[in-house]
């Protein structure tokens, strides 16, 4: 068991910014707002930052261009992309970083217009030479393939990824701002528009606006700052392929490894666990992830998110913001899985708050069901 960065660093400050539609602004600048809010908010200054972590979909340089825009000269800075994952694995970089005595305050970045730029949802994320001959529709045809073979090998049905719509909607009802709120059924889910046979469009993450941030220190000095630290417990990251061509199995996930890793870091258990946070960029992500990260035997996750076991007072609490299906998803969702938890932690959740959060999993995704990184963060009690 590797613990020894556990509890070492912790998040003092989060930010997030344009969440929705945010007219008139560049990726960059809705980067920078979340940032400076993300710096505030940990009592600290611009200046104090010197470690920088950043991946965009806009920038092929994110360290230079963020540091040049916000003007700061950091002694560090990571640019790992590893699409929407790579704000999990940028906690476990930026706490490496800290404790080797590389930086003293890292800021964790991301922004996207993607929506009022006019961005459909489509990524360039596949090498192309595999499936263009078909001409899929990226991402959504690879999760198509994988929520088809899910059904096809456990019986799975469209009602049960329904479901997992049904509950995000729930969540995003108590959250004031999520941008898609209001009735949501799973008549509602399979009566929308199909866009890859079996997902419809309400089985597809929203396509919107925002930037988010985070700050993190060492934990010695976390203790003097305004908030409540939230602490890094463990992280651990697992790529299998990056073509869904080339994935070995279309209903087991590089999660299935990545998230025992993580959980031995962190020194948790299941049962420990209050507050689940998944990439849900498809309907068919939470069901897989929540059968990868072993909260259910695989194949039953259709079963298991039945009836509103993941919907505000069921048994387990997943995707509490309303998550990419109905709060925010910029192109990227990753950072908003930190804000969240960081959120619930902290008690600051309002109406959607949970009784007990001492423990959160944040699990990303990145690519097509291809990059997997599971993080868990933790307040005082949990340490």
């Amino acid at each position: 068991m590797n613990q020894a960065i556990r509890g070492k660093t912790a998040i003092v400050g989060i930010g997030s910014a344009g969440i929705g539609e945010a007219h008139g602004f560049s990726p960059i600048e809705l980067l920078g707002q979340a940032s400076l809010k993300a710096i505030a908010d940990a009592g600290l200054k611009l200046s104090d930052i010197d470690g920088v972590f950043a991946a965009t979909s806009s920038h092929a340089f994110p360290t230079l261009s963020v540091c040049e825009y916000l003007g700061i000269k950091p002694k560090f800075v990571d640019g790992t992309n590893v699409g929407g994952s790579s704000f999990e694995m940028h906690l476990l970089q930026a706490t490496l970083a800290l404790e080797a005595g590389l930086c003293n305050a890292a800021l964790i970045c991301y922004g996207s217009n993607q929506r009022t730029a006019g961005g459909r949802l489509v990524s360039m994320s596949e090498p192309q030479w595999h499936e263009t001959f078909y001409k899929p529709r990226h991402p959504i045809t690879s999760y198509s393939l994988a929520a088809s073979r899910h059904m096809y090998q456990y019986g799975t049905t469209r009602e049960q990824l329904a479901e997992v719509a049904v509950s995000a909607r729930k969540w995003a009802n108590l959250n004031p701002e999520a941008f898609a709120r209001g009735p949501l059924s799973i008549d509602d889910v399979m009566a929308s528009r199909m866009v890859s046979d079996p997902l419809t469009s309400a089985d597809c993450c929203l396509v919107t606006d925002g930037g988010g941030a985070c700050v993190l220190v060492r934990a010695d000095r976390a203790r003097d700052l305004p908030n409540e630290p939230v602490y890094f417990l463990g992280a651990a990251g697992a790529q299998w392929h990056r073509s869904v061509v080339c994935m070995p199995d279309l209903t087991v996930t590089a999660a299935s490894e990545s998230g025992p890793r993580a959980m031995d870091m962190a020194g948790v258990t299941h049962a420990d666990v209050d507050l689940v946070m998944l990439y849900d960029a498809f309907t068919i992500n939470t069901i897989l992830f929540l059968e990868d990260l072993g909260f259910c035997p695989k194949g039953e996750g259709g079963r298991f998110v039945q009836d509103g076991r993941i919907a505000p007072g069921g048994a387990l609490a997943v995707n509490t913001n309303g998550g990419g299906l109905s709060c925010v998803h910029p192109g990227m969702y990753g950072m908003f899985l930190i804000i969240e938890a960081v959120t619930q932690i902290r008690r600051q959740a309002g109406e959607r708050q949970l009784g007990k959060c001492d423990i959160a999993l944040l699990h990303g995704n990145g690519g097509t069901l291809s990059s997997q990184v599971t993080a868990f963060l933790g307040s005082a009690a949990a340490l």
